[in-house]
């Protein structure tokens, strides 16, 4: 195989990818004005439902803008050699093939951000704002995105620098270092995350003593679940949309919900969400979605080290001198497809563990909350009650609010 016929076939993913997605897209598009079903009348008021069409459909527009003018900006990069390009940019500052990487990589990052804050920034400012979502305000949008690449250039760089090492000095058998490496990142990070890296971004406050958080202790006691930590997080600095998550481990083990939560549901419907995370918990889903990640990162990794000595790589991005840090983008390019597959396997899983998780809530607790709950959280998003089968199964880690709702009186 000639790098020409290497650089076609990344030209072809690439184009298929964007085809096969837009044509989703419209198909889910197609459904929005379908009838309510019978089940989820009491979602919306005509007026709201008219407002979550209205906001389906700008959201569609602005993707389908969004997306071509990235894979135009794609393509447009790999035919003008653009890699090439920023290639003999980085060398001319260093000969170590670590700091010709990291800058590499920063030039491209960075450019591609600052390409992509417009966008970003009229989704928020606009599009989130016309339809009463957005409470960011354009300081909090800056430190953001200050942050984000500080963690970036700290984190991503620190871990992109350690496997260029390994790769120097051991070859092919980089991948088993650099997996383990990995994994001992993605452990620490799923402990700690709540404790290192939110705070940077919001405040945590614990849940205070009262009705809630007696309901919520009494839940825990009869499914002998110790849950002292449980946060609140200033969600509605941002968006008005509502969430909960469960993070950590052992003592580390803790809840996290959204003050936009706790303001949208009752006491009751809390306890329900609650009881849907502990779900998740017993069910050992946490435990499976971290094997199986650290597993794929494996798999990855090896497919990665068998490829990467290739000089073909590098060439079929236009770069004549071949390097790591080139041939990583070609490889990420190349292996998109089976990224693809994985994903829509891994949202199987996640999937059926919802049902898993509503299942458990509904034993433990009861079904009418969480119903309740699911239907608060759907008209306060705006979410679309009738999409189309084919988009779920590619694109929805959850059932959709019809499917739960089924599950739940069943």
């Amino acid at each position: 195989m000639t790098s020409t016929t290497l650089f076609y076939i990344i030209i072809a993913i690439i184009i298929i990818n964007f085809i096969v997605g837009k044509m989703l897209d419209a198909l889910n598009a197609k459904h929005y004005n379908d009838r309510i079903p019978e089940e989820l009348k009491d979602v919306y008021e005509n007026a709201e439902y008219e407002k979550s069409q209205d906001y389906k459909k700008t959201n569609y527009k602005f993707g389908v803008l969004t997306s071509t003018f990235s894979i135009v900006l794609t393509l447009a990069f790999l035919f003008f050699d653009g890699f090439e390009y920023v290639d003999t940019m980085a060398r001319s500052y260093s000969e170590n093939p670590i700091v010709i990487a990291l800058i590499f990589f920063g030039i491209i990052m960075i450019g591609s951000d600052i390409l992509t804050t417009p966008f970003a920034y009229y989704q928020t400012f606009v599009i989130e704002e016309r339809f009463g979502f957005n409470k960011t305000t354009k300081g909090t949008f800056l430190l953001d995105k200050l942050k984000g690449w500080l963690m970036m250039a700290i984190l991503g760089g620190g871990i992109l620098a350690l496997i260029i090492w390994f790769y120097q000095a051991t070859g092919n058998s980089f991948w088993l270092y650099a997996w383990a490496l990995i994994t001992i990142f993605t452990i620490f990070m799923n402990m700690f995350y709540a404790r290192l890296i939110v705070p940077l971004f919001n405040k945590q406050t614990p849940l205070e003593d009262g009705e809630l958080r007696n309901k919520i202790a009494a839940y825990a006691k009869t499914v002998g679940f110790t849950l002292d930590k449980i946060f609140v997080i200033d969600g509605s600095k941002r968006s008005t949309k509502a969430n909960a998550y469960f993070s950590g481990f052992g003592s580390e083990k803790r809840v996290t919900l959204y003050d936009t939560l706790i303001n949208d549901l009752e006491d009751e419907e809390i306890v329900a969400v609650l009881a849907h995370e502990v779900g998740h918990y017993k069910k050992k889903h946490i435990i499976f979605n971290l094997v199986t990640s650290i597993l794929l990162t494996g798999l990855t990794l090896y497919v990665l080290s068998v490829f990467i000595s290739n000089p073909l790589l590098s060439n079929a991005l236009g770069v004549e001198t071949p390097s790591f840090h080139v041939g990583l983008i070609a490889f990420g390019l190349l292996y998109s497809p089976i990224s693809e597959i994985t994903g829509l396997i891994m949202n199987w899983f996640s999937r059926k563990f919802e049902y898993q998780a509503d299942n458990y809530a509904k034993n433990t607790y009861a079904a009418e909350p969480l119903i309740t709950s699911l239907k608060k959280l759907s008209k306060n998003s705006l979410s679309n009650l009738t999409p189309h089968k084919a988009y779920v199964f590619m694109h929805y880690s959850h059932p959709t609010l019809l499917q739960r709702m089924k599950n739940l009186k069943s």
